[in-house]
């Protein structure tokens, strides 16, 4: 009787046994299955006007936590220390139904990501849960990821304040670039410090067009750069023999830019396309010495001088 019952209290311990161990294997399946992620990258964007240093870049992390829910998280590149970045989701909208033509909801979407991040001078990471699947945010959500300028006050409307923007949970296109330094003229006469140079970025974007992005280095605060393409042309025709056209194209690049004492970036879009900008397009690249009057005939008060997107 004691056996019997010895045995019967055994084979309860064998099934409890059993059914705990393959609880536990239930358990460590799921801990072993891998979450899905994928990390998106923003670069600078070619639209941007202001001082921030043109390095900063963003990564989008999504990754998956259930079938309804994710974590978005965010590192940003390059940051300036003390600055508070505002980083946004923005649904996507038709134009035509938002108060300001805008195709996207000027309202950022919280349930995804509305995040702030306190720059450091390096990187910084921020991160949120988002009620929508990893699924759902990486194929099918329609919105814009936004990384908005701390340096400026916060707009929802004007794209030159937006440090990155791009396709929410997508990856960018990978487009062509290709940046021109010019170096101070060595026929400039004037005060201005000899340390100042700048670089000419083109970014294409479509067939017809691309973005023209300056950034000035060793400005003076407070006074005004004139940057501008000037056509070449031939001095024979031209009213004071310059090989150029003195009035600059404001369809490739006229610009104004305020200097910092530092770095400061200002940008268009140009009404060619990439290739034709660097391969074919004649003209110079001047920027007129804020210090002097400025003249399309003097080449002393240029600070730097040369071919159009061309490597100098």
């Amino acid at each position: 009787m004691k056996f019997l019952k010895f045995s019967k209290l055994f084979s309860i311990a064998l099934l409890a046994s059993a059914f705990a161990f393959t609880s536990c294997d239930k358990d460590d399946d799921d801990m072993d299955t891998p979450k899905a992620s994928a990390t998106y990258t923003y670069d600078f964007s070619g639209m941007y006007k202001g001082s921030h240093e043109t390095d900063f870049r963003a990564d989008l992390k999504i990754t998956e936590i259930d079938a309804n829910s994710a974590t978005v998280e965010v590192t940003l590149y390059n940051t300036v220390n003390g600055q508070t970045y505002m980083i946004h989701a923005h649904d996507a909208a038709d134009p035509a139904t938002t108060p300001n033509n805008t195709p996207y909801d000027e309202t950022p979407n919280g349930d995804v990501l509305v995040r702030m991040a306190t720059g450091n001078g390096g990187t910084v990471t921020v991160s949120q849960t988002a009620n929508k699947s990893f699924a759902e945010l990486t194929t099918s959500y329609d919105a814009f990821f936004v990384v908005h300028d701390p340096l400026q006050p916060i707009s929802t409307t004007d794209l030159t304040t937006y440090l990155t923007v791009g396709a929410f949970g997508r990856t960018q296109p990978d487009l062509k670039a290709m940046t021109f330094t010019y170096n101070f003229s060595g026929q400039y006469s004037g005060n201005h410090s000899s340390d100042f140079r700048a670089d000419l970025r083109i970014i294409e974007r479509d067939a017809s067009s691309s973005m023209v992005q300056v950034t000035l280095y060793n400005t003076v605060a407070g006074e005004t750069y004139r940057i501008h393409s000037h056509d070449a042309a031939d001095p024979a025709t031209t009213p004071n023999g310059t090989p150029y056209i003195e009035t600059p194209n404001g369809d490739v690049l006229v610009q104004m830019a305020t200097g910092n004492g530092g770095t400061i970036t200002v940008g268009q879009m140009a009404n060619l396309s990439y290739d034709e900008i660097v391969n074919n397009y004649d003209a110079f690249f001047v920027v007129h010495d804020p210090l002097q009057p400025i003249s399309t005939v003097d080449l002393t008060t240029y600070l730097t001088v040369g071919a159009f997107a061309r490597v100098q």
